[in-house]
């Protein structure tokens, strides 16, 4: 079991997606301070913000590929893998924290009910496209990092 861990935590390919995931995490908390003026770390642990921590992996782990394997089946099928995680995030998952926000509106509206009593919805479940952008280079800078190294 050792031998199997060592591999995997030695592998470049996990290595790139673990610290794409990792950077862009950190610098949403970044950013969110920059914004709030607050510091908030379970930020790092959510959806949404810049740059998007989704498409830095999936970017990070077609990068590694085709920097190991070029062109290969292997590439091209992260490559769709990839696209589909991008889209839904710019797409599906932004248009949810959209309809939580109108939602939370709606809500707020009607709290002077008693018997009306709902949890404030998280909102920031997508992104814009600049955030995916942004993941999307942070993607491919350090998985060419990691096999520089």
């Amino acid at each position: 079991m050792g031998g199997l861990l060592s591999q995997v935590f030695t592998n470049k390919i996990v290595l790139s997606v673990i610290l794409s995931y990792t950077v862009a995490s950190l610098i949403k908390v970044f950013f969110h301070y920059l914004g709030t003026d607050k510091w908030d770390f379970m930020v790092f642990f959510r959806t949404g913000g810049m740059p998007s921590s989704h498409t830095a992996s999936v970017t990070s782990m077609t990068a590694a590929i085709y920097f190991l394997e070029g062109s290969s089946n292997l590439f091209m099928v992260c490559l769709i893998v990839s696209s589909i995680v991008i889209s839904d995030a710019i797409g599906l998952r932004r248009a949810v924290g959209k309809q939580a926000q109108v939602l939370n509106k709606v809500a707020a509206e009607f709290r002077h009910f008693r018997t009306f009593r709902t949890k404030r919805l998280y909102e920031l479940l997508g992104h814009t496209p600049k955030q995916a952008l942004a993941g999307f280079i942070l993607g491919i800078l350090i998985a060419k990092l990691v096999f520089l190294f």
